[in-house]
């Protein structure tokens, strides 16, 4: 690592630094001082979304020897999974589910998950996304069994670490076989050999197949796409609700980068227009089109049955994964900007509705659309922020959902087609769909009667984020200039 290389990394080193401070405080400290070591997480946090905006390059940067890209795209999404992790770091302030005792184990815990998502987005070699995501993985695997109190938790933990280690060696797997046809681990270099491995005679365009579908495999699990996606709702249920909030936006954020980067510099080649074209004969955006359908229809459907919010915000999740994975399909710088906008709306308003879960969770005593019987009464303006979150997820104007959805099918259908229609129809027949059961709650909030005539109270951290969350969801449902400007600076990587 060269000095320079080693400035432009202060974003990860802050994040670093600011969990080892957290650990030592902790250990050097006869008591637990849980404000002390928030106030660390926090600045650590701020300092590095600043340090990403104030390092980005005027021209794209290779660092590491290559394994590091400093690009518009990479530090578009640097703080925006440290506005996730700031986010989740706030909502557990109040948090009953973690304990004083292993609070500081949270914090450090997140901070370095930050940064092995930041490495992510930037990963311009397979070893460095490799590395990057089992990063991620191990950290959210000890965070998803924090909970001991809770009877699902240890349970989630061990499926979540099962369902990881299988992808984490499907995706070695299909990287072994590149490194064996290219001799290879950088993007470029990967690049410059596709070509010649794609026209070659015998085993060798086949094994350039199998490398890529092994790859997309480790992709799939990252951002819970079908056929990989069962290890999501286990996870989110089990997992500390704070935890369940940012591991339901920041990792798929950060795996749909390194999959946007890894399948336009490495398998397509730029036409005019902005669009692109796969660099050899296999259709692997109609393939992935049709894993996008498959995901958002199985995620929608599963989601009607559920009694329980977290569950049914996990396979929320699954069917947004679906709405998201048609940017990439998109193949087109329009694609990658309308991917980016739709990450920044959905972390405020799925973080925003998972913030109302756990405060009415620990007003009312559960999780169950039953608590929520009668919440219009008993916390109007809870309920008036949660059906804004709903009513966004679902895409309605004029709010935020509506905006980010607007963007994706766009996209899709600006590359015409008939494929491309189909794809923006099922998509739009899938929002109808997740309508149903997100009016259910909505129903419980404002037509069903309460157990309880008792007020309820929450937090006043959480009201003010909560509100702060809400007006952040109608704001860019109205006025969302800033925010097509950004991504189109983001999607100039391409």
């Amino acid at each position: 690592m060269v000095p320079s290389d080693f400035g432009k990394l202060m974003p990860e080193l802050v994040l670093v630094v600011a969990a080892a401070l957290i650990i030592v405080a902790d250990v050097a400290s006869a008591r637990r001082r849980t404000g002390l070591y928030s106030s660390i997480a926090v600045a650590g946090l701020l300092l590095s979304a600043w340090l990403s905006v104030r390092l980005g390059p005027d021209r794209p940067q290779l660092l590491l020897g290559n394994m590091a890209a400093l690009d518009a795209f990479s530090v578009f999404f640097m703080p925006v999974f440290a506005g996730a992790s700031l986010l989740a770091v706030l909502f557990s302030l109040k948090s009953s589910e973690l304990t004083k005792e292993r609070h500081a184990e949270y914090l450090a815990l997140v901070m370095v998950f930050t940064a092995g998502m930041m490495f992510v987005a930037a990963a311009s070699s397979l070893v460095m996304l490799y590395l990057s995501m089992e990063m991620i993985g191990i950290c959210a695997y000890a965070l998803t069994a924090f909970n001991p109190g809770h009877p699902r938790s240890s349970e989630a933990g061990l499926k979540y670490a099962i369902f990881g280690a299988v992808a984490s060696g499907i995706m070695l797997f299909g990287i072994s076989i590149f490194y064996g046809l290219t001799g290879a681990l950088d993007y470029p270099e990967i690049r410059r050999a596709i070509p010649s491995l794609a026209t070659a005679n015998g085993p060798q365009a086949a094994l350039l197949v199998v490398a890529v579908v092994f790859i997309t495999g480790g992709f799939a699990y990252k951002i819970a796409a079908v056929p990989f996606h069962a290890w999501c709702p286990d996870a989110y249920e089990g997992a500390p609700t704070p935890f369940a909030a940012l591991m339901s936006v920041a990792p798929k954020a950060a795996g749909f980068a390194a999959l946007t980067r890894f399948l336009y510099t490495v398998l397509s080649n730029a036409h005019s227009g902005g669009n692109f074209e796969p660099a050899f004969d296999v259709p692997w955006p109609a393939i992935l089109g049709i894993v996008a359908v498959l995901t958002m229809t199985l995620g929608n459907l599963s989601a009607i049955t559920q009694s329980n919010l977290k569950r049914m915000l996990a396979y929320s999740s699954i069917a947004h994964a679906g709405y998201m994975l048609m940017g990439v399909v998109a193949l087109s710088r329009e694609g990658a900007s309308a991917l980016c906008a739709y990450v920044v709306i959905y972390l405020i308003m799925n973080m925003g509705a998972f913030l109302a879960v756990l405060a009415v969770s620990e007003a009312a005593g559960g999780e169950e659309i039953s608590h929520w019987r009668g919440m219009g009464e008993r916390l109007p303006l809870v309920g008036v922020a949660m059906t804004v979150f709903l009513f966004s997820l679902t895409g309605l104007p004029p709010f935020a959902g509506f905006v980010g959805k607007f963007y994706l099918f766009a996209a899709v259908v600006s590359r015409g087609g008939f494929w491309y229609w189909v794809l923006a129809v099922a998509g739009i027949l899938n929002s109808v769909v997740s309508l149903y059961y997100y009016a259910r709650i909505v129903r419980a909030i404002y037509l069903e009667e309460p157990a309880s005539n008792e007020p309820l109270t929450i937090h006043s951290s959480q009201r003010v984020l909560l509100y702060a969350l809400a007006a952040a969801t109608i704001l860019l449902g109205i006025y969302w200039t800033p925010l097509s400007e950004l991504v189109a600076r983001a999607a100039s990587f391409v």
